[in-house]
């Protein structure tokens, strides 16, 4: 018999409208493959400690961006719960601190997890050239990198109509 090639997927949100787009993806892969899900929001504070080393902030701005970003990461893992919900699909969350790429790559290993999933790159014409926008692109890079599992990239553009057909 063949072995399914994931029973467990965790999911980068950011809180980017990508990062929801790939927990959509994650969403109906679940009811279709019934496998679990883990969304994991990561309070970069690897790169709050450099912007504070390099005096562009002091400690307690510092400290006081870190707690404005875990009620963002807390209030997004919510609505990533409920968008489950709302599907008949259980979605763990777990917010976490640290480098972003460290922390996905860790939590995927810690649930043995067959594939992450991360939202697709915003690009953006700009004359003969195509840049790529993202706030965790470099995060994203690494994690291509230095997975221990598949990584797909959600690029699908019907994912939130697919999503409410579901």
């Amino acid at each position: 018999m063949i072995k399914p090639l994931f029973q467990n997927i965790v999911i980068l949100i950011n809180g980017s409208e990508a990062s929801i787009h790939a927990a959509q993806y994650g969403i109906l892969l679940s009811k279709l493959y019934r496998c679990n899900l883990k969304a994991v929001y990561v309070v970069d504070t690897a790169s709050l400690k450099q912007l504070t080393l390099s005096k562009f902030f002091v400690a307690d701005e510092s400290a006081m961006y870190e707690e404005n970003l875990q009620n963002d990461g807390k209030r997004y893992l919510d609505y990533v719960a409920e968008l489950g919900k709302a599907k008949g699909v259980k979605i763990e969350t777990e917010l976490r601190k640290g480098a972003v790429w460290s922390e996905v790559i860790l939590a995927a290993d810690e649930m043995k997890a067959g594939l992450i999933l991360l939202g697709g790159f915003q690009s953006e014409m700009n004359s003969s050239k195509v840049e790529k926008h993202d706030a965790v692109s470099s995060s994203s890079m690494e994690i291509l990198l230095h997975a221990n599992c598949s990584v797909l990239v959600v690029r699908e553009k019907m994912v939130e109509q697919l999503y409410k057909l579901a």
